[in-house]
Protein backbone atom coordinates (compact mmCIF):
# COMPACT_ATOMS: atom_id res chain seq x y z
CA UNK A 1 0.00 0.00 0.00
CA UNK A 2 2.92 2.31 0.87
CA UNK A 3 4.30 1.56 -2.59
CA UNK A 4 1.32 2.82 -4.43
CA UNK A 5 0.79 5.79 -2.60
CA UNK A 6 4.48 6.43 -3.25
CA UNK A 7 4.05 6.24 -7.20
CA UNK A 8 1.22 8.50 -6.80
CA UNK A 9 2.99 11.30 -4.77
CA UNK A 10 5.31 11.37 -7.61
CA UNK A 11 3.17 11.11 -10.35
CA UNK A 12 1.64 13.96 -9.02
CA UNK A 13 5.16 15.74 -8.91
CA UNK A 14 5.52 14.96 -12.39
CA UNK A 15 2.25 16.36 -13.09
CA UNK A 16 2.82 19.43 -11.46
CA UNK A 17 5.80 20.14 -12.70
CA UNK A 18 7.44 20.63 -9.43
CA UNK A 19 10.18 17.35 -10.32
CA UNK A 20 12.08 20.77 -11.72
CA UNK A 21 13.87 21.52 -8.85
CA UNK A 22 15.01 17.48 -8.39
CA UNK A 23 15.87 17.57 -11.78
CA UNK A 24 18.33 20.65 -11.58
CA UNK A 25 16.52 23.01 -14.57
CA UNK A 26 15.70 25.72 -11.19
CA UNK A 27 19.31 25.79 -10.54
CA UNK A 28 22.76 27.14 -11.71
CA UNK A 29 25.98 27.71 -10.11
CA UNK A 30 28.84 30.30 -11.51
CA UNK A 31 32.17 30.26 -10.59
CA UNK A 32 33.95 33.43 -9.71
CA UNK A 33 38.14 33.18 -9.33
CA UNK A 34 41.33 35.91 -8.35
CA UNK A 35 41.61 36.79 -11.91
CA UNK A 36 38.10 39.03 -11.51
CA UNK A 37 35.72 36.62 -14.39
CA UNK A 38 33.04 34.64 -13.72
CA UNK A 39 32.61 31.17 -15.93
CA UNK A 40 29.53 32.50 -17.56
CA UNK A 41 28.22 35.45 -19.45
CA UNK A 42 24.74 34.19 -19.76
CA UNK A 43 22.51 32.06 -17.81
CA UNK A 44 18.95 31.01 -18.81
CA UNK A 45 16.51 30.34 -16.36
CA UNK A 46 13.23 28.32 -17.50
CA UNK A 47 9.88 29.91 -17.19
CA UNK A 48 8.34 26.93 -15.92
CA UNK A 49 10.61 27.02 -12.30
CA UNK A 50 8.20 28.63 -9.92
CA UNK A 51 11.88 29.59 -8.22
CA UNK A 52 15.60 29.59 -9.11
CA UNK A 53 18.45 29.12 -7.35
CA UNK A 54 22.30 30.05 -8.12
CA UNK A 55 25.17 29.22 -6.41
CA UNK A 56 28.23 31.09 -6.55
CA UNK A 57 31.12 29.85 -6.18
CA UNK A 58 34.81 31.21 -5.29
CA UNK A 59 37.65 29.39 -6.98
CA UNK A 60 40.62 31.30 -6.14
CA UNK A 61 42.16 32.07 -3.21
CA UNK A 62 42.48 35.51 -2.43
CA UNK A 63 40.19 37.19 0.64
CA UNK A 64 37.40 38.78 0.38
CA UNK A 65 38.32 41.99 1.58
CA UNK A 66 41.08 41.45 -1.49
CA UNK A 67 39.10 39.48 -4.70
CA UNK A 68 35.63 39.67 -3.28
CA UNK A 69 32.75 38.72 -5.30
CA UNK A 70 28.85 38.14 -5.60
CA UNK A 71 26.39 37.37 -8.04
CA UNK A 72 23.99 40.51 -8.19
CA UNK A 73 20.56 40.08 -10.70
CA UNK A 74 18.87 43.23 -11.67
CA UNK A 75 17.43 44.90 -14.61
CA UNK A 76 20.11 45.74 -17.02
CA UNK A 77 19.42 49.26 -17.13
CA UNK A 78 20.18 49.71 -13.07
CA UNK A 79 22.92 47.16 -13.08
CA UNK A 80 25.58 50.33 -13.33
CA UNK A 81 23.48 52.54 -11.05
CA UNK A 82 23.01 50.09 -8.32
CA UNK A 83 26.92 49.16 -8.48
CA UNK A 84 27.93 52.72 -8.15
CA UNK A 85 25.43 53.01 -5.09
CA UNK A 86 26.93 49.46 -3.95
CA UNK A 87 30.42 51.36 -3.43
CA UNK A 88 30.12 53.67 -0.91
CA UNK A 89 27.71 50.49 0.43
CA UNK A 90 31.13 49.45 2.18
CA UNK A 91 32.08 45.64 2.36
CA UNK A 92 30.00 45.54 5.28
CA UNK A 93 26.82 45.45 3.28
CA UNK A 94 28.32 43.27 0.59
CA UNK A 95 29.02 46.46 -1.79
CA UNK A 96 25.40 46.91 -1.87
CA UNK A 97 22.74 50.04 -0.74
CA UNK A 98 20.62 48.31 1.76
CA UNK A 99 17.41 47.46 0.79
CA UNK A 100 18.09 48.50 -3.01
CA UNK A 101 14.90 47.95 -4.83
CA UNK A 102 16.44 47.54 -7.96
CA UNK A 103 18.39 44.00 -6.70
CA UNK A 104 16.06 41.10 -7.45
CA UNK A 105 18.60 38.87 -6.05
CA UNK A 106 22.19 38.56 -4.51
CA UNK A 107 24.12 36.57 -3.14
CA UNK A 108 26.87 36.80 -0.33
CA UNK A 109 29.93 38.58 -0.88
CA UNK A 110 32.29 35.74 -0.74
CA UNK A 111 36.28 35.10 -0.87
CA UNK A 112 38.21 32.70 -2.33
CA UNK A 113 37.46 28.87 -1.34
CA UNK A 114 33.99 30.14 -0.22
CA UNK A 115 30.20 29.69 -1.98
CA UNK A 116 27.16 31.36 -1.64
CA UNK A 117 23.94 31.01 -3.02
CA UNK A 118 20.46 33.09 -3.19
CA UNK A 119 16.62 31.53 -4.28
CA UNK A 120 14.41 34.10 -6.03
CA UNK A 121 10.68 34.37 -7.46
CA UNK A 122 10.62 33.38 -11.08
CA UNK A 123 7.41 35.07 -11.56
CA UNK A 124 9.55 38.21 -11.08
CA UNK A 125 10.78 38.45 -14.13
CA UNK A 126 9.35 38.89 -17.53
CA UNK A 127 10.16 36.66 -21.00
CA UNK A 128 10.80 39.62 -22.65
CA UNK A 129 12.92 41.25 -19.43
CA UNK A 130 16.42 42.81 -20.30
CA UNK A 131 18.47 41.37 -16.64
CA UNK A 132 22.31 41.62 -16.44
CA UNK A 133 24.20 39.84 -13.18
CA UNK A 134 27.56 41.39 -11.69
CA UNK A 135 29.86 41.50 -9.06
CA UNK A 136 28.82 44.43 -6.98
CA UNK A 137 32.93 44.60 -5.57
CA UNK A 138 34.21 48.03 -6.77
CA UNK A 139 35.24 48.02 -10.06
CA UNK A 140 34.58 44.69 -10.85
CA UNK A 141 31.27 45.09 -13.06
CA UNK A 142 33.80 46.12 -15.86
CA UNK A 143 34.58 42.55 -16.37
CA UNK A 144 32.11 40.43 -14.28
CA UNK A 145 29.12 40.63 -15.45
CA UNK A 146 26.53 38.61 -18.05
CA UNK A 147 23.18 38.61 -19.17
CA UNK A 148 20.16 36.36 -17.64
CA UNK A 149 17.50 35.35 -20.02
CA UNK A 150 14.05 33.66 -19.15
CA UNK A 151 12.83 31.21 -21.71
Amino acid sequence: MKKIASLLAGAALLASGAVHAQSGECEATIESNDAMQYNKKEMTVPSSCEEFTVKLVHTGKMEKSVMGHNWVLTESSEAQATATDGMAAGIDNGYLKPDDERIIAATDLIGGGEESSVTFSVSDLKKSGDYTFFCSFPGHISLMKGTLKVE
